[in-house]
């Protein structure tokens, strides 16, 4: 399969929905231009043993046409990511653990608009580092599966 080294239009400017993934997060995409350069913020919750966290995630992506599969991308960027954290009494961490993660993010995936639905879906790897807080360090098992309404 080859890949597109042009840049090309995306088939939509904005788009509202769910990544289904690790945290689950609500998302919105924006295309700043032409070229298929876009912004995608998001925001998650995820609540498990230790206790729970809220994250604030954005992103700058860069998106090319897969020239064999009409209305099928591949992109890759760079974002940051916010995490708060909430631990249960219970788990083991004294008081002055850290309670915000800070993270640094790449992006790599795929983007699908259905041509007769206002759908977009996208699949994506996000390795993610963080700075400080719990889990400091590299994290690989970030990414997910995003379906989105497109509003224009």
């Amino acid at each position: 399969m080859s890949l597109s080294g042009t840049a090309t239009a995306q088939e939509y400017q904005n788009a509202l929905g769910l990544r289904l993934g690790y945290p689950l997060s609500v998302s919105y995409k924006h295309f700043v231009n032409d070229n298929g350069h876009a912004l995608e913020g998001y925001l998650g919750f995820r609540d498990y043993r230790a206790g729970s966290w809220v994250n604030i995630s954005g992103a700058y992506q860069v998106h090319r046409a897969i020239s064999e599969v009409d209305r099928l991308y591949f992109y890759y960027g760079g974002g940051a990511s916010l995490v708060f954290w909430n631990y249960n009494d219970n788990f083991p961490f004294d008081d002055d653990y850290a309670r915000v993660a800070v993270g640094l993010q790449g992006y790599l995936g795929l983007d699908y608009n259905f041509k007769d639905a206002p759908v977009n879906v996208s699949l994506d790897w996000v390795p993610t580092f963080f700075l400080r807080g719990y889990n400091s360090g590299f994290g690989a098992d970030y990414g997910s599966l995003s379906v989105r309404y497109i509003l224009d």
